[in-house]
C-alpha cells in the first residue's frame, strides 16, 4: 500500500488531482481571470489579482466569505507535469483571517486588563 504523506496543516484542506490535459491547459485555467471566472467567480475573490505568482507552477488568490462574518482565506493552485504528459494538481485552501490569529494568541481566560490588588 502506497502512504501519502502529507504535512498537517491546521485550518486548511488539501487536495490534490492527476488530469490529463497539459500543464499549459491547466495553468491557463487557472491564471486566466476570463478562464478562472467560470470556475472561480470574482466576487468570491477579497482581491482580483493573484496575491502571489511562481510563472506555470504556482498561484495564489485571497477569498473572502459572501456571509458573515466574511471570512478570509488563501487558495494556492500547484501545478506539475505527471508521469502521463498530464499535470499533477495540488490545491490548498488555507484559512486565514486576521481576526482568527489574533484571537487564537489571546489566552482562555482573558477578558481584557488584569487588575492586580496588593494584600
Amino acid at each position: 500500500m502506497n502512504r501519502l504523506t502529507i504535512p498537517e496543516r491546521k485550518n486548511s484542506i488539501e487536495l490534490q488531482y492527476d488530469l490529463s490535459e497539459p500543464p499549459q491547459k491547466v495553468w491557463r485555467a487557472v491564471s486566466t481571470p476570463e478562464l478562472r471566472e467560470s470556475w472561480l467567480p470574482k466576487e468570491a475573490l477579497a482581491d482580483p489579482e493573484a496575491i502571489s505568482v511562481t510563472p506555470g507552477k504556482e498561484v495564489c488568490y485571497r477569498l473572502r466569505d459572501d456571509a458573515p462574518p466574511f471570512l478570509e482565506s488563501i487558495v494556492t493552485f500547484q501545478l506539475a507535469p505527471n508521469a502521463d504528459g498530464g499535470t499533477s494538481l495540488r490545491i490548498i485552501h488555507e484559512l486565514d483571517d486576521a481576526r482568527l490569529r489574533k484571537a487564537a494568541k489571546a489566552a482562555a481566560n482573558n477578558n481584557g486588563v488584569s487588575v492586580m490588588r496588593a494584600a
